[in-house]
């Protein structure tokens, strides 16, 4: 492709804008992003033979091709998309993320042919007439919704052929994952209010039953003060759930050292299990190699993934009369580690398609008052989901409806030496 003269300067300009705009963006402070921003420019000047060069000194013309590979590179290298026009609003120069977003974009066509949105088009056109910068939003649905913020700033180009004139620079900062947290954000916490709230009105209503018609009503008292410890337990499952989803949130980029055998873990699950198995009606049973199962991993977390897989097992697949627990060792035929997964199925009513996707979401039920009613605190499988992010393993959930479910947790096995196999073998953990 032939190099425009004026196109090293322009790229050097535009990165040393869109760094100050993102640095910025990414909290730093006004006065850092200059720093950076100084740096780029004069780093990007002398490359390009534009500055930090004494004016007798002429560039060789062998350094011109790799002075513009590096001004792109450094282009290339920032994450957000960055747009370059003219007065006439045709495309000078976009970086990748750019034309990933947009891939209609091409240089010396109107950018309107690519970037159908007249917030951003009006506001090229009011820094053209005055010269300050402007900020909007864009959004695109398709194939994704996104959400940017759009920066529109003059960018005045004094070596430009044509007189000096300032062409416009766009800096779109990607506000999806954020949105995204926000709206999780506020529902956990319009969630969690509700889940407490229910409760607690249960509490305060029957407290003043008590302490007005029924104060002398033995029987009354007797009655209500069994709905208000279960109200208390519930609250105390919630609050209890909530605290591990916190702790285990603040440690999720810790990876554990600790290494444990996942099949006595699952024993122990399963036996400590068995009373609650034998009141519903339900047969309970673990299969494993007769050999340890090497994991590292944190042993009360990973009983509590266990747990939860077998409580909703239990509670919610009840009806099919049958639990199975599985372990086994996964090798890839590919020559990628060796995982151990453990599985649990249940032949209950299943799960529609559609629920899946959002099972590990905070609060999501599929059946809020038989969740709420099995005293289901709808956190369970976003503890597994985060704990599974801190030990580097996966879940899989199948279903359907009518034929049960299969919940599928696999961890990378930790190889032992024979020196560290007895360390393995859970001495404390019972049978």
């Amino acid at each position: 492709m032939p190099m425009n003269p004026a196109r090293p300067a322009w790229l050097g300009a535009t990165v040393a804008v869109a760094v100050i705009v993102f640095a910025e963006a990414v909290g730093g402070t006004v006065d850092m992003a200059l720093m950076i921003s100084a740096a780029l420019a004069l780093l990007v000047g002398s490359l390009l033979g534009r500055s930090g060069r004494a004016p007798n000194l002429q560039p060789r013309e062998t350094e011109t091709p790799q002075r513009y590979a590096v001004a792109e590179a450094l282009l290339a290298n920032i994450p957000d998309p960055v747009i370059l026009v003219d007065r006439r609003v045709v495309v000078i120069e976009a970086n990748p993320a750019a034309r990933r977003l947009l891939p209609g974009l091409k240089l010396r066509h109107p950018l309107s042919f690519s970037l159908r949105a007249p917030d951003v088009l009006d506001g090229i056109e009011e820094v053209l007439r005055s010269g300050n910068p402007v900020r909007t939003e864009y959004a695109t649905r398709v194939p994704t919704e996104r959400a940017f913020e759009v920066q529109i700033g003059a960018l005045p180009m004094p070596d430009h052929p044509g007189g000096g004139e300032a062409n416009v620079v766009l800096f779109l900062r990607d506000l999806t994952e954020a949105r995204r947290l926000e709206t999780m954000r506020v529902d956990f916490v319009a969630n969690a209010s509700h889940e407490l709230r229910t409760p607690l009105a249960a509490l305060l209503g029957f407290i003043e039953t008590l302490q007005g018609p029924a104060r002398e009503d033995a029987g009354a008292r007797e009655r209500f003060l069994g709905i208000m410890r279960t109200q208390a337990q519930r609250m105390t499952r919630l609050i209890d759930d909530l605290l591990s989803l916190s702790r285990i949130e603040l440690h999720e980029h810790v990876a554990p050292t600790k290494a444990l055998d996942l099949g006595r873990l699952a024993r122990q699950m399963v036996d400590m299990h068995a009373p609650l198995a034998r009141e519903r009606g339900v047969e309970i049973t673990v299969e494993r190699p007769d050999m340890p199962l090497p994991v590292l991993g944190d042993r009360d977390e990973l009983l509590r993934v266990i747990e939860n897989l077998v409580e909703n097992a239990l509670k919610y697949g009840a009806s099919g009369g049958v639990v199975a627990l599985s372990l086994h060792r996964v090798e890839s035929p590919d020559g990628r580690p060796v995982r151990i997964e453990l599985q649990v199925r249940d032949e209950g009513p299943g799960i529609a398609a559609e629920h899946i996707p959002r099972l590990t979401e905070r609060f999501y039920r599929v059946d809020t008052a038989s969740s709420r009613q099995q005293g289901g605190t709808g956190l369970g499988l976003a503890i597994v989901k985060h704990t599974l992010n801190r030990h580097r393993g996966k879940l899989i959930i199948e279903s359907e409806p009518g034929r049960g479910t299969t919940v599928r947790v696999s961890l990378p096995e930790h190889r032992l030496d024979s020196a560290q196999r007895p360390a393995v073998e859970l001495p404390s953990v019972v049978e």
